[in-house]
C-alpha cells in the first residue's frame, strides 16, 4: 500500500541576500510519522518550518501540507496545522488555561468542545495544576508546554515543533515525550527540530540531516547508525559535519 504524504517540499530555496538558508530542499513526510529535522545552529531548520507555515515565503520550490499549497492556498493549510515556534509566543499577563483557550478561539474550535479540549491539552503537557497561574510567574520550561499545548487544542491533523523540549524538567520531557507518540498512534504527522539527540532516538521514525541549508542524510535513526557505523545519531552527526549538533553554522 502507497503511504500518503502529509508534506511534500520540492526544491524549497530560501535567500537572504548571497546567502540560501535553504539550498533545493527536497522531502516527502507520510501521514503518521514523526519526522526529526537535525542540524547545528543556523543550518535552515527554523527557516524550513517557517516555509512550512508560511510565515516566510520561499526563494524557490514548492511546499503542500495535506495536499494544500501553503502559498495558494496557506489559510486552509494553516487549519490543518498545529505550530509550537521555536520562540515561544504566548501573552504573560493571561494563565496558562486563558492562553491556550484565546488560541482555541481564535482557530473556532467550537464552544462545546472547547473547554474539554484545553483540559485535555493542559493535562498532557503536565500544566493543569498550574493552569491558572499567570504565564508571567512560569519558568521557561512551562512556557513551552503552554506553547505546546496551544498547537494542539485544535487537534491538528499535522504538528510542527521547533525545539519542543528546550528548557523542561525530565519530568516534563517525558510527558511531552508520551504525548508526541500518542499524537501518532491517533494518525497524525509530527515534524520536530530538536537539539537533543536522545530524543530523536526515542520519537522518530525518519530524521533527515540538514547543514548549510542541504538535506545530507535521511533515514531511520537505526538505518543512519548502521550506515555509519555509529554509536548514536550524535556521533552521525558529527561525521557529516564534523560539528557538534549544538555549534554554529
Amino acid at each position: 500500500m502507497t503511504s500518503v504524504c502529509a508534506v511534500v517540499i520540492k526544491n524549497l530555496t530560501k535567500d537572504y541576500g548571497d546567502t540560501k538558508a535553504v539550498d533545493r530542499l527536497s522531502l516527502s513526510i507520510p501521514e503518521a510519522e514523526v519526522f526529526g529535522l537535525l542540524g547545528p545552529n543556523g543550518s535552515g531548520k527554523t527557516t524550513t518550518i517557517n516555509c512550512l507555515t508560511g510565515l516566510l515565503k520561499p526563494t524557490e520550490g514548492t511546499i503542500e501540507v495535506g495536499g494544500l499549497d501553503v502559498q495558494t492556498d496557506g489559510v486552509k493549510a494553516r487549519r490543518i496545522m498545529g505550530v509550537s515556534p521555536q520562540e515561544t509566543a504566548v501573552y504573560s499577563y493571561l494563565t496558562g488555561k486563558e492562553n491556550v483557550r484565546l488560541f482555541g478561539e481564535l482557530y473556532s474550535v467550537p464552544k462545546k468542545s472547547l473547554g474539554g479540549r484545553v483540559d485535555y491539552v493542559l493535562e498532557k503537557v503536565g500544566l493543569m495544576d498550574d493552569a491558572g497561574r499567570r504565564v508571567s510567574k512560569y519558568s521557561g520550561g512551562m512556557k513551552r508546554r503552554v506553547s505546546i499545548a496551544m498547537a494542539l487544542v485544535t487537534d491538528p491533523k499535522i504538528v510542527l515543533l521547533d525545539e519542543p523540549t528546550v528548557g523542561m524538567d525530565p519530568q516534563s520531557r517525558r510527558a511531552v515525550w508520551d504525548f508526541i507518540v500518542e499524537l501518532k498512534d491517533k494518525g497524525k504527522t509530527v515534524v520536530l527540530t530538536t537539539h537533543y539527540m536522545e530524543e530523536a532516538e526515542e520519537l522518530c521514525d525518519r530524521v533527515g540531516i540538514i547543514d548549510h541549508g542541504k538535506l545530507i542524510a535521511l533515514g531511520t535513526p537505526a538505518e543512519l547508525k548502521a550506515k555509519y557505523e555509529a554509536r548514536n545519531l550524535e556521533d552521525v552527526f558529527i561525521q557529516l559535519t564534523g560539528r557538534t549538533i549544538r555549534e554554529g553554522a
